[in-house]
């Protein structure tokens, strides 16, 4: 039986806010993130509404190893569960060539 499309987008969400939650738990990541995006500390939580602001949050998790390991350890995840919720949360769709 296939899970609704709702469920699975709401556990991306999750996974995304305990990813934010990681970078607010270190000071060092969170300034880099926060330059980085542009935005100040005070929108932090308005802007974990949007979409778009939480696929801004997974793909500054992932970009290095260092950092999608730390996070993977912190919230108990396989690194290709937070690829995958980075994934739900931008909609797109992956096509794989197969010979």
């Amino acid at each position: 039986m296939k899970k609704p499309a709702q469920k699975t987008r709401e556990v991306a969400e999750i996974v995304a806010v305990q990813a934010l939650s990681f970078l607010a738990g270190e000071p060092e990541r969170l300034g880099q993130f926060l330059a980085e995006t542009g935005i100040g500390p005070e929108t932090l939580r308005s802007s974990a509404s949007d979409p778009n602001f939480l696929v801004s949050v997974l793909d500054f998790v992932l970009r290095d190893d260092e950092s999608v390991k730390a996070f993977a350890a912190a919230s108990k995840l396989h690194p290709t569960n937070i690829m995958a919720a980075r994934e739900v949360l931008s909609d797109r769709k992956w096509e794989r060539d197969v010979p």
